[in-house]
């Protein structure tokens, strides 16, 4: 995934997560993400994207039992996959309705791709 996208186009990801420095670096340690990290604990990026909570849609998450207990009033927050240009202008924006709802490498290639042609036609 790393060098797919990367190698798409020049493009930064960036991985946002409200939780705590420690455990951002367990997350990066645990996937081997070696995307940049914004940490954002107040949430507002989450919150200038549209991005809620949501209680129902989390417990329906398959893999709760693996879940530690201290973690579980963090785990209510939905995500989304985002594409903005180098000005800020959001290209893709994609707020999951689930947990498991994120877009395939393949879709935000797509958009990268979409979004080069534009900006080569303007």
């Amino acid at each position: 995934l790393n060098s797919t996208l990367r190698t798409a186009r020049p493009l930064r990801v960036l991985v946002v997560s409200f939780g705590s420095l420690e455990g951002a670096q367990l997350w990066l340690e645990q996937t081997g993400c070696t995307f940049d990290m914004l940490l954002d604990p107040q949430r507002k990026i989450y919150r200038s994207f549209g991005l809620g909570s949501s209680y129902a849609k989390v417990m329906k998450f398959d893999k709760k039992n693996y879940i530690h207990a201290a973690l579980m009033r963090l785990l209510f927050q939905m995500g989304g996959d985002f594409l903005l240009d180098e000005a800020g202008k959001v290209l893709l924006s994609h707020p999951s309705k689930t947990p498991m709802d994120r877009l395939t490498v393949k879709d935000i290639l797509q958009a990268v791709a979409a979004a080069g042609r534009s900006a080569s036609s303007a």
